[in-house]
């Protein structure tokens, strides 16, 4: 047992010493072995790495020098279409546009910093797509409305507004303030009052403002033409919102808003017509401009030396004397005027001619058919309680022409075998007995007060027979000399301001702030070439005459006439209309010669030049009698022929050599009426076709919107309603007699329909149409090319130009805008009224913040009409919600609505 169990001991020994032994070898294998294989894997992965490195594993760097690998990476090209519009003609100088923006405001400063072009081309693709965007949207817009409608609309309310103000400063009479600055503050005051839920004034008279209000408006374009992945790439939004805003619309808003700009563009409207001298010295007589009238003494002092340093002999010599006078003349205007205006003695010239005594005397009768005189006398009958008498007066001569035409066709169809007696007779019945129960009866408000035997006579009339034209005549001839000799009429109303105010408006009324200065001296003296300005009546008598001359006249033949021999002078030819000219063989013999010509001259011509010499001295309203008109079969030559001899007769006495020594003026106006020229009418076709007063009106509402509908029928016809409205706002015809508002309705409605017929709306949505043509659109963009590039190169600044330039161009634009006004415009409405109207507009536009806003309104509308469903509006309102205007208003609005809701 002993030994079994010793063996088994050195067993176990022994066995874990082999173990021992054999882990002492291997160990040391093993781990050589797994070295050896790492150090193999690892430098055969080194080479399979080092040999694959360039082909398709890129290195890992980062940060900076990561993005300047990328920057010099080789862009991939951008492919741009260039279509924008659809219509080659209007991209090819949109695409300029576009080219040269990027090029002066961009590419400038960009490519100091980076040669890459991909973000200058993502910018030019941006903008393209917003213009396609645009396009898209301008095609689907109709334009008509924002022309004839709103356009008109907002130019009418930006005018109401100035006049408002100006009123409100009337009122105020304050001298001591700047009034341009009170202007403008006034005005954007009258402006959130009548607009009340918005007033732009920090957008137009603060920059800051300005081009905060710019990059809102030019962002919010941006959201919506933009696609939204380009408008969240804020870098290039602000980019592109900056290029649009202070590159293109601020520079466009400021010269449109340059009152400068606007003058020189007025004179270059009207650069055909020449300036008139009478016109000018008007101007300037009436310029409340310090600035302007010195500017123009500068002019004619340093003319007034070079004249008379030029050394002249013989016949130039007169001619120079005559250019020194008449700047003599203009210098001693400009100091007289200067003087008044720095001395605040400025004087009403109608208060100051109504206390200065003698005035022209214009015949009740002439009143009466002259449309600007009849509505003072209108005016003062009311003021009186005699309008009874003048409406009774003028519907007795409206009916009167109503039944004569009414008979005449009557007549015309019994011959033709038509039979429409008793319907014709029964208008005339129902039309006469509307005017006996409007002003005679017991019931009439207010009655004509006259006989009541006429009146009883003319009831039994009425009821037993039938009705004629001359139904009425005997009680208007009582009622027009109650008129003329009861001293509370016509008498007084020689005495009332009225009637010197008619005198203005007729241009019969001197200024009488000429006749003499403050301190005696007379301001006028012989080196004035006209002496004063406007001609009246009392100056006629002092005109001279020269007896030596002979003139002798009468008519040799009557022509018909589908032309007028004047054409090639630049008559027209009455559209064709078939009349009858009369041929006059004129002799006028001086005793170093002697002249035979032949004139030619149709009836109107005659009847025009009646109105004026009769109106112009008093006498021969008495004397001379023309042949009345006819309306139907007037170009019949058995009535031709008779008109002819009455013609002739009358020619006779006006020729008549004692006719001539009693009105020695008078050849003035007979030389001009026979020279071989193409006759100026002194009236006018618009004051010769003045309908008559058929009924009574009534005053419309003082205060009426602007684009409120204005009458029935007028909303419809397009050039009425703009005319209409135009005229309100320009001459203030709201605030003026209501007959005569009707009666230049009336008129132009007949102009309208005799001009272009039915057809006007017509061609006026071809006129838009063409307007927005792609030929006009395409116009446009290459002016606006032109004017910011010309020849391709940014426009620099143009300097501003001298003050006294600037004032003298201002004297230039008025004078020529008087002059192109027509007389017949003066007929309709006054000389006076024409004046100031012409005047105001043109003050309107030299206040640079007042065009700002009228630039913005514009821009405002233009937008919403093209986004219709974006809510511009209220998004305008916003915008502007920053006004003091507006602040104050509300404010005030609120004080005033505060005790009414503690009362409730």
């Amino acid at each position: 047992m002993g030994m079994g169990k010793s063996w088994r001991c050195a067993f176990s020994s022994n066995f874990w010493t082999l173990r021992y032994i054999l882990l002492c070898i291997l160990y040391p294998l093993l781990c050589g072995g797994f070295v050896v294989t790492l150090l193999f894997g690892k430098s055969n992965s080194e080479k399979y790495l080092e040999q694959c490195e360039h082909s398709f594993l890129p290195c890992t760097s980062v940060g900076i020098p990561k993005c300047t690998e990328e920057m010099k990476r080789e862009a991939r090209p951008i492919k741009i279409d260039r279509r924008l519009t659809g219509a080659n003609i209007i991209d090819e100088p949109l695409q300029q546009v576009i080219q040269f923006s990027l090029r002066d405001y961009v590419q400038y400063w960009y490519y100091t910093l980076s040669d890459d072009e991909s973000f200058l081309l993502e910018i030019r693709q941006a903008l393209q797509y917003a213009l396609v965007q645009f396009s898209a949207r301008s095609k689907e817009t109709d334009w008509q409305p924002y022309f004839t409608t709103r356009l008109v609309d907002d130019f009418g309310t930006h005018l109401r507004v100035f006049r408002k103000a100006q009123q409100r400063i009337a009122e105020k009479g304050d001298q001591m303030k700047d009034q341009a600055e009170e202007l403008v503050d006034t005005f954007f005051e009258v402006e959130v009052e009548m607009e009340k839920e918005v007033c732009r004034d920090l957008v137009c008279t603060s920059p800051k403002d300005e081009e905060g209000f710019l990059r809102d408006l030019c962002e919010v374009l941006l959201y919506i033409l933009l696609p939204p992945g380009d408008f969240q790439n804020k870098i290039m939004r602000y980019f592109v919102r900056e290029i649009l805003s202070r590159g293109i619309l601020l520079p466009l808003i400021n010269q449109l808003s340059d009152p400068d700009y606007i003058n020189q563009y007025v004179i270059w409207m009207i650069r055909d017509s020449n300036c008139n001298y009478e016109a000018f010295m008007n101007i300037i007589k009436l310029s409340d401009n310090i600035g302007e009238l010195e500017a123009v003494k500068d002019k004619a002092s340093e003319e007034l030396q070079y004249l008379r340093s030029l050394d002249t002999a013989g016949d130039d010599i007169n001619t120079i004397k005559n250019q020194i006078n008449s700047l003599l003349y203009v210098i001693k205007v400009c100091d007289s005027r200067i003087q008044r205006l720095q001395s605040g003695k400025e004087i009403d010239t109608v208060k100051l001619a109504a206390n200065f005594g003698k005035l022209c005397t214009v015949p009740l009768d002439h009143i009466l058919v002259d449309n600007v005189a009849l509505q003072f006398f209108m005016d003062y009958m009311q003021q009186t309680g005699g309008q009874a008498h003048l409406f009774f007066w003028m519907t007795v001569e409206g009916y009167r022409v109503t039944a004569q035409q009414q008979l005449e066709v009557l007549q015309s169809r019994q011959k033709d075998g038509k039979h429409q007696t008793n319907q014709t007779k029964g208008l005339l019945r129902a039309a006469a007995f509307g005017v006996y129960e409007q002003y005679l009866s017991e019931k009439a408000s207010p009655r004509v007060n006259i006989d009541d035997n006429l009146v009883a006579k003319l009831a039994e009339t009425l009821n037993h027979e039938d009705p004629t034209p001359e139904i009425f005549d005997d009680i208007q001839r009582k009622v027009y000399e109650l008129m003329l000799r009861d001293e509370r009429f016509y008498p007084s109303f020689k005495q009332n301001v009225l009637y010197v105010r008619m005198l203005a408006e007729l241009d019969m009324l001197k200024d009488p702030s000429f006749r003499g200065s403050d301190d005696g001296e007379g301001e006028s003296f012989n080196g004035s070439p006209t002496g004063s300005i406007n001609l009246s009546l009392d100056d006629l008598p002092n005109v001279p005459s020269d007896d030596t001359v002979q003139l002798h006249a009468y008519i040799s033949d009557t022509v018909y006439a589908d032309y007028d021999p004047y054409a090639v002078a630049g008559v027209c030819n009455d559209h064709g209309k078939t009349y009858a000219l009369y041929a006059i063989t004129v002799h006028r013999r001086n005793p170093n010669s002697e002249e035979t010509w032949k004139t030619y001259r149709r009836y109107s011509d005659f009847h025009d030049f009646h109105m004026r010499i009769t109106e112009q001295f008093e006498n021969l309203a008495n004397i001379l009698k023309l042949p009345g008109k006819k309306t139907f079969n007037n170009m019949d030559r058995e009535f031709l022929e008779k008109r002819k001899k009455d013609l002739n007769a009358y020619l006779q006495l006006l020729l008549n050599p004692e006719m001539m020594k009693a009105s020695p003026a008078l050849a003035h106006y007979v030389y001009d009426f026979l020279e071989n020229k193409a006759y100026s009418k002194g009236k006018g076709d618009f004051a010769r076709k003045v309908p008559p007063l058929i009924q009574k009106t009534y005053s419309d509402p003082d205060h009426c919107r602007v684009a409120a509908p204005i009458d029935d029928n007028v909303d419809d016809n397009i050039p009425l309603r703009v005319m209409l409205l135009l005229m309100d706002e320009v001459f203030d015809l709201k605030e003026r007699n209501q007959w005569l508002r009707r009666n230049i309705k009336n008129l132009l409605q007949q102009l309208i329909r005799a001009t272009y017929g039915d057809t006007i709306n017509r061609k006026i949505v071809d006129h838009v149409d063409w307007m927005t043509s792609p030929e006009q659109v395409a116009d446009a963009v290459k002016r606006f090319r032109d004017a910011f590039w010309p020849n391709g190169i940014l426009a620099e600044t143009v300097p501003r130009r001298d003050k006294a330039i600037r004032m003298r161009t201002r004297v230039a634009g008025k004078t020529k805008l008087l002059e192109v006004m027509p007389d017949e415009l003066k007929h309709i409405i006054g000389a006076e009224t024409t004046r100031k109207g012409i005047l105001r507009v043109f003050e309107m536009f030299q206040h640079t913040q007042l065009n700002k806003r009228m630039v913005y309104v514009f821009l405002e509308r233009f937008l919403e009409t093209l986004f219709p469903q974006n809510k511009f509006h209220e998004l305008f309102n916003k915008l502007h919600s920053r006004s003091k205007q507006m602040q104050r208003y509300k404010q005030r609005l609120h004080s005033t609505q505060a005790p009414s809701l503690q009362k409730r």
